[in-house]
């Protein structure tokens, strides 16, 4: 088994910075060049270099999420499409930028901004989105071809992912002892998944070892909790941001679009080769996975303070908290990249010989998190990783959405988080609610009943719900 390697802000140098044998400095470059990519990050050499530090890769990651990549370091895809799998175009495209199927920004920043680099994006910033496989050329905003989505932020994202891996690993270690029992039995066994109070609905094992998945709620066959992205299709960071490099930016990281998976360094055609490494994928992801979580917003004036107080009661017994939970516990502060439970087209731990291990417990907005009286770090996302059926004819709340996104049905959505609620505005998965009481309203299938006993409230009551909610913010 491959050592891991711890990567801790402490032991930064930032003369060891310049001088890391994980960077092969550019020559050549004037202070003005306009190229984001000016150095070679190696992957291996991270792993291996005892003093190289989380700041340092995160500094590097930053460099490469904001900057805003051009033609000469690979910008463009004219012979690739959007899809997840390598597709090639039926026809070249001809053009740098094409707002409805891309690429279109050329820096991760242009969508992710709102309030902070790393927040979210305005209406503008929508994106027209694929079934995600595979896809022919689409040049129009039609939803018999495209799902039209607006930007999440990624604030907190590190942690929603290690929540996610450790639920996925309980739900499996689940399944596993059931087939174990039925095996030993000889009858089938049927089990309550739940994982850190969220229930996942049941799963029964038969004596012969196969599972029967159909009474599973809101998780994929497999059990991986998937935490990213509106329909909750994205199950890491690295594989949204391999996906997105690509689908927006078209620069293609090597570990799926290089020779390995496609025969090629240079699958788009634009004639550069290898235009992303692993070792700028892990920058990025190391960069999202230590932006800040939100919190509360400070000060507040008295009368904001106790309306968000009885909001907050409010907003519980009205039944939103049984799916915007508070918080989640969470066991282990560690961020190992790749992620244990990658799938194929993304970087897997099966791929390297030492895993990269980014401590975020190092963090001071880490140490600053409450701990429950196990000492688990509690995650204030108000929410639950799992997708529910929140949408019904009659809120007409499916909008365009007549593609179903990686199998994942049209009328449900992952629970969004609602840390930083308060300036993320515009609200839903497209981005066109503008206030708090509208998204709220537009609830429906699973939602119904707490959107129903939120417009049973006095007006004062509702409004007290809204100061809760506008309390939650992304720190300026």
């Amino acid at each position: 088994m491959a050592r891991p390697f711890t990567l801790t802000v402490g032991s930064f140098l930032s003369a060891l910075v310049l001088g890391s044998s994980a960077f092969a400095g550019g020559t050549g470059f004037n202070p003005w060049d306009e190229r984001v990519i000016r150095e070679g990050i190696d992957y291996d050499a991270l792993a291996n270099d005892p003093e190289f530090s989380l700041e340092a890769l995160r500094d590097k990651g930053k460099e490469l999420f904001e900057g805003r990549f051009i033609k000469d370091e690979g910008a463009g895809r004219p012979n690739a499409t959007q899809a997840i799998v390598p597709t090639k175009r039926r026809r070249p495209a001809g053009h740098m930028f094409l707002r409805l199927s891309g690429l279109d920004a050329n820096s991760c920043q242009s969508c992710h901004a709102m309030p902070v680099s790393g927040g979210a994006g305005d209406f503008t910033a929508n994106v027209f989105v694929s079934e995600g496989f595979e896809s022919a050329d689409f040049d129009t905003t039609d939803p018999q071809f495209s799902n039209e989505r607006g930007t999440n932020h990624l604030m907190g994202a590190g942690l929603i992912e290690l929540l996610a891996r450790e639920m996925t690993a309980d739900l499996r270690a689940q399944r596993s002892k059931a087939v174990v029992a039925a095996r030993e039995n000889g009858q089938a066994v049927t089990l309550q998944l739940e994982t850190k109070g969220v229930s996942f609905g049941v799963l029964t094992a038969q004596p012969d070892g196969l599972v029967e998945t159909s009474g599973l709620e809101g998780i994929d066959s497999d059990l991986t909790l998937r935490p990213f992205g509106q329909k909750g299709v994205f199950g890491s960071l690295r594989q949204f941001t391999v996906n997105a490099l690509n689908q927006h930016s078209g620069m293609q990281p090597a570990e799926r679009y290089g020779v390995a998976w496609t025969g090629t360094a240079d699958f788009d055609g634009d004639g550069v080769d290898n235009e992303i490494s692993i070792g700028q994928v892990s920058a990025m992801v190391a960069y999202q996975a230590t932006l800040p979580a939100p919190g509360r917003k400070t000060p507040l004036p008295d009368i904001w303070v106790e309306a968000a107080k009885h909001g907050e009661h409010l907003f519980s017994e009205a039944g939103c908290a049984s799916c915007h939970r508070p918080s989640l516990p969470l066991e282990s502060l560690v961020f190992q990249d790749p992620n244990p439970f990658e799938t194929a087209g993304t970087l897997r731990p099966s791929d390297v010989t030492t895993a990269l291990k980014l401590d975020l417990g190092t963090l001071d907005w880490v140490k600053a998190l409450p701990k429950d009286d196990q000492g688990r770090t509690l995650v204030p996302l108000f929410g639950d990783l799992k997708r529910h059926r929140i949408a019904d004819a009659a809120r007409d709340t499916l909008g365009n959405e007549l593609l179903s996104q990686r199998f994942v049905a049209r009328d449900v959505f992952l629970t969004a988080e609602l840390w930083g609620v308060g300036n993320t505005a515009p609200y839903g998965h497209r981005g066109d609610l503008t206030t708090l009481h509208e998204v709220i309203d537009a609830h429906g299938g699973e939602a119904t009943e707490a959107r129903k006993a939120y417009t049973a409230l006095p007006e004062n009551d509702r409004q007290a719900i809204l100061a809760f909610l506008k309390s939650l913010e992304i720190a300026e």
